[in-house]
């Protein structure tokens, strides 16, 4: 199972962390992707972190303002959001896998995620 949390309100330029915690048999996850479905616009993945070693991935769409991190204690994985634009309003989805990322034909394709988080609801306005 997997649990959002982290969104809300903010202004542009700011900053949020949101939480996919997973309970049960996460040790079963080999990729956690971060996706995201704006209003009237497509499901879109933004991000990915390979949980055998840590890599990351970004869509160029987002580097540089989008950071995965994980707490393996916490069995807890985030994403950081800096310098967030309007156009970041959307609700955010973490999607579990037990394909590995090599063994994935795009890692940001939903259909290679089979377990979701209930999402989180981010907006940005003044």
């Amino acid at each position: 199972r997997l649990v959002n949390s982290g969104g809300g309100l903010v202004q542009p330029g700011g900053s949020l962390r949101l939480s996919c915690a997973a309970s049960g048999f996460t040790a079963e996850y080999h990729a956690i992707g971060w996706f995201r479905q704006a209003l009237g616009k497509d499901f879109e993945g933004v991000g990915v972190i390979d949980m055998s070693n840590g890599d990351t991935y970004y869509k160029d769409s987002v580097k540089g303002r989008f950071s995965i991190s994980r707490d393996d204690v916490k069995n807890t994985v985030f994403l950081q959001i800096n310098n967030l634009k309007p156009e970041d309003t959307a609700v955010y989805y973490c999607g579990a896998t037990r394909t590995t990322v090599q063994n994935m034909g795009n890692i940001y394709s939903d259909s290679e995620y089979h377990r979701w988080g209930q999402g989180t609801r981010v907006t940005v306005s003044s």
